[in-house]
């Protein structure tokens, strides 16, 4: 801090002062400037009241660059009608502020495209509109000071290579000739890519307006939102049907809400809230400093900070640990600043000057730090809101507002106009996210900070947050917690991931020591996670394989009771399943069915199984009701995705159904592998044989003394049932199971040996190898949709023009030869070294001893995929600038006969 101290003393410079705002020098009045231009370019002439149409297709509320870049998209999809509403000026929320940095290379292949979007968008704006977006390409240069960030960094390098970015990753001597004022100590190299930059806020924005209003879009300043009137719908719902303003109302059926920070105002309209917290997010501008001309934008992740360049001197922001909650956000303020907290800000001053040692004798122009909306899992909240139709969120954008603005709005505009998204958007979608803990004040702000202060922390695939835990606990939790269990957040519930040697509990959140807090004294949790920290294989691999490997040879146990269950009852019961599902869930009472749920263009929403009932009386296994009814199992994740997507077709088609919500009330044990049967008819007097039990089927046995419903079906690979049971009888009969199956061989399992095991037979998992952008004849699930029939179903057509046409990408599977060697996920799929695509997914497959993945491949010459292509030519995966040798399997490698399964 001694430097940081000294550097803070020397620097500090005479701040200008409007009103009660304290705005520093020249680069803040700068940007006032320009936001005045484009206030002037984006305003309409003719007073609000007299330019506010009566309706609209569209209304946009907030004109930041979110707000924006959805109006320009929408103009460029035919919404030629839509308003945009601003209660201030144009950019005066939190995007005036902002850095403007854009950055290539990101996590996920949905990052990566919506930042790619972005960037199309800048090059091709000026001469689109005569308006310069302010594009600076610069480049970006990502310090490494280890040998496990280094690898991070030949990971995204090889993901970057599968969507066409150049990255280079350089050793030290060329990483100081790229930046020479760089100090070297403790650094390994650096990865550096070429065609990042910068972005002008008002520049941006004044080009998209310019372009949305030549299409005939309305832009209105100084017009705040003051209600949201709606109309009731089928089962609890609700439409958008008008928007207030204090100059009239404008009807309309559909709302964006892209007002950041202030988007609680506005969802608190129409009854909703957002997960989110406003923080104070800085950064300074340096004086002049000799020889930054022209160098790349630096990040250095040890420090959390960014060194972005500007001009002749540097912007020098990032992500400190202990960062400031805002005060209430006002509605009135516009290009709201606050003072800087030096406090809070010094320890980025400081790695920055390490760094960069010529900062310490280089004084400070100017000073930023205003709000900036933050989530707790660092995504943004957008899409429809399943209980409010025409409500889209668009808010919470984590200060990735500027590089995401061009994918998010383009979008958005296609949400509103198509009904879905063209991407993959799950992981922003707010369907994602549980409702009830997105209104708990406690759960969010923990989330915020620790997502917020582990920003530039490596992110290992199956790290898992310390903050917000314990929120939703399966009746099994302290018992499976005593043995060893490790458990993952997912929606707040706490689900069993491996089983550790020794107790390892996750602790209620330290703050990581922050704002006084002490640090907790058992770190068992922390540590145990920390053995995942690795680009090779983990140090409780073999304790893994234990549990895969007794899984195969003879009986593991599952506690599933995170998964979301739902029961569809109503007089149009089969009516709805028939268009709503794409398998045939017209068969008699006791059958299983896997399926699919599609979008009209044959994309796959969900997997899931359904289960036919009829006439049951019984409450302990959800609703009584009379006639057919379905049980249908959901993913942890996909609860309140999948509800809403069934939601949303009960409504538009007005049938008389409910969709009952039985998560919380049941429990779930899945009973898989060999020794399964012994165990079960052990303990029940019920018969489990294959005559009597056969596969995809179910019902009512008796387990211990106590009545379950037992399904056989498996996501292993085995055989095996799946026990559903109201929640207090989980703990008796899984204590008998473990009582009568220990002998065996039966052990505790968790999520990590399911994803191997699933891997290992070749099933699917949602959100990695089938999205919403694959359709069943991609993914090889053409079994689950019911084609030959005369009973249409959601996505049906779809699937039979592709049908007609010919695939042209299809999910293969592969193995590599080395047998110690992971994958990550992202790498790139090469056919006589040349790149067809990327893998999906990959885990560990302990029966055959390798790793195994999964990804989608196109023909290089655009022609189909045919089964001669895929079994011709050599197959390799590049995986962190390495090319492995690698296996295709057109059947999956392991039990490709299903005779495990069916208990033969």
């Amino acid at each position: 801090m001694a430097a940081s101290k000294g550097f803070r003393r020397m620097v500090l410079a005479p701040c200008l002062r409007l009103g009660n705002t304290p705005v520093f020098s020249s680069v803040v009045a700068s940007t006032l400037a320009k936001g005045s231009v484009a206030s002037r370019e984006m305003t309409n002439s003719s007073p609000v009241s007299e330019a506010l149409p009566s309706q609209a297709d569209v209304v946009v509320i907030g004109g930041g660059v979110i707000g924006c870049s959805t109006l320009y998209h929408l103009a460029k999809l035919g919404v030629t009608d839509a308003v945009l509403f601003e209660g201030n000026k144009i950019t005066s929320g939190t995007t005036w502020h902002t850095a403007g940095l854009l950055s290539s290379l990101r996590l996920s292949e949905t990052e990566v495209k919506l930042v790619q979007t972005t960037r199309d968008l800048l090059m091709r704006l000026e001469s689109e509109t005569g308006v310069n977006p302010g594009w600076i390409n610069n480049g970006t240069l990502m310090v490494a000071d280890s040998k496990i960030r280094l690898n991070e960094y030949k990971h995204l390098k090889t993901h970057g290579r599968s969507h066409g970015i150049d990255a280079i990753l350089l050793d030290v001597k060329e990483t100081k000739e790229l930046y020479p004022l760089l100090n070297m100590d403790g650094l390994e190299g650096s990865l550096y890519i070429p065609a990042d930059g910068t972005i002008d806020p008002a520049g941006y924005c004044t080009a998209m307006i310019r372009s949305a209003k030549r299409a005939g879009a309305t832009v209105l300043e100084d017009c705040p939102v003051s209600g949201i009137s709606t109309a009731d719908t089928l089962l609890g719902g609700r439409k958008i049907t008008e928007v207030h303003t204090p100059y009239g109302v404008i009807k309309t059926n559909a709302v964006v809400n892209a007002t950041g920070g202030w988007g609680n105002k506005i969802a608190n309209m129409v009854g909703l809230h957002i997960p989110l917290v406003v923080l104070e997010h800085s950064y300074v501008v340096t004086e002049a400093i000799s020889g930054i001309e022209g160098m790349p934008n630096l990040r250095d992740p040890k420090s959390s900070t960014y060194l972005k360049l500007q001009g002749d001197a540097l912007a020098i922001g990032g992500f400190e640990t202990s960062p400031v909650w805002a005060k209430v956000l006002e509605t009135d303020s516009p290009f709201q600043l606050y003072e800087l907290n030096w406090d809070a800000f010094g320890e980025l001053l400081e790695g920055a000057v390490k760094r960069v040692p010529v900062l310490e004798h280089t004084g400070i122009k100017s000073t930023i730090s205003g709000p900036e909306s933050f989530t707790p899992d660092h995504a943004p909240v957008m899409g429809e809101d399943p209980n409010v139709e025409g409500f889209f969120h668009c808010c919470g954008f984590n200060s990735y507002g500027m590089r995401l603005s061009g994918g998010c709005g383009d979008q958005m505009a296609k949400w509103i106009v198509r009904g879905r998204p063209e991407l993959d958007m799950f992981s922003f979608d707010v369907r994602r996210l549980h409702a009830p803990l997105s209104s708990k004040k406690s759960w969010v702000d923990s989330k915020v900070h620790e997502s917020y202060s582990k920003r530039y922390s490596i992110h290992f695939k199956h790290d898992e947050p310390l903050a917000g835990r314990g929120q939703r606990l399966s009746p099994l939790h302290k018992l499976l917690e005593a043995q060893g269990c490790v458990f993952q957040e997912r929606c707040g519930w706490e689900r069993p991931s491996w089983f550790n040697t020794e107790q390892t509990p996750a602790q209620p959140y330290d703050w990581y020591g922050c704002y006084g807090t002490k640090l907790n004294s058992d770190q068992r949790y922390h540590n145990a996670l920390k053995l995942d920290y690795s680009y090779g294989l983990p140090d409780h691999h073999h304790l893994l394989a234990k549990e895969c490997l007794s899984c195969r040879e003879a009986a593991a146990i599952f506690d599933l009771s995170h998964f979301g269950k739902f029961h569809l009852v109503g007089p149009d019961a089969q009516q709805a399943a028939d268009w709503i599902f794409s398998a045939n869930v017209n068969k008699s009472p006791g059958s299983t069915v896997y399926t699919c749920m599609l979008n009209q263009w044959g994309g796959i929403e969900a997997d899931l199984t359904v289960s036919i009932c009829e006439n049951d009386a019984r409450s302990e296994f959800g609703p009584s009701f009379e006639g057919r009814s379905f049980y249908l199992v959901v993913g942890t994740t996909t609860a309140t995705y999948c509800s809403s997507h069934i939601l949303k077709e009960i409504r538009k088609h007005g049938w008389d159904v409910q969709l009952l919500n039985s998560t919380e009330d049941l429990a779930v044990l899945s009973l898989q592998g060999p020794c399964s049967r012994e165990i079960l008819q052990s303990v029940s007097d019920d018969e489990f044989s294959n005559e009597s039990f056969p596969f995809s089927t179910h019902k009512i046995v008796t387990v211990a003394g106590y009545e379950v419903r037992a399904m056989r079906i498996t996501f292993v690979g085995e055989m095996g049932w799946e026990l559903h049971m109201p929640k207090e009888s989980a703990i008796p009969v899984y204590e008998a199971l473990m009582a009568a199956g220990k002998p065996l061989g039966l052990i505790n399992a968790g999520y990590r040996a399911q994803d191997s095991l699933a891997a290992e037979k070749g099933y699917r998992r949602w959100h990695s190898d089938i999205r919403p952008e694959d359709t069943p004849l991609d993914a090889g699930l053409v079994f689950t949709c019911k084609l030959s029939g005369d009973v249409n179903f959601l996505g049906c057509q779809a699937l039979k023009r592709q049908r007609s046409a010919g695939i042209s990408k299809k999910l293969v599977t592969l193995t590599l030869k080395d047998r110690t060697r992971p994958l990550w996920g992202n790498e790139v799929i090469l056919r006589d070294d040349q790149p067809l695509g990327s893998v999906r997914r990959a885990e560990y497959a302990f029966s055959l001893g390798r790793t195994i993945c999964y990804g989608y491949v196109r023909h290089p010459g655009n022609e189909g995929i045919t089964r001669d292509f895929l079994e011709s030519g050599t197959w390799n995966i590049e995986s962190m600038g390495e090319v492995l040798e690698a296996s295709l399997h057109t059947k999956h490698p392991f039990d490709p006969k299903n005779m495990r399964v069916k208990g033969l």
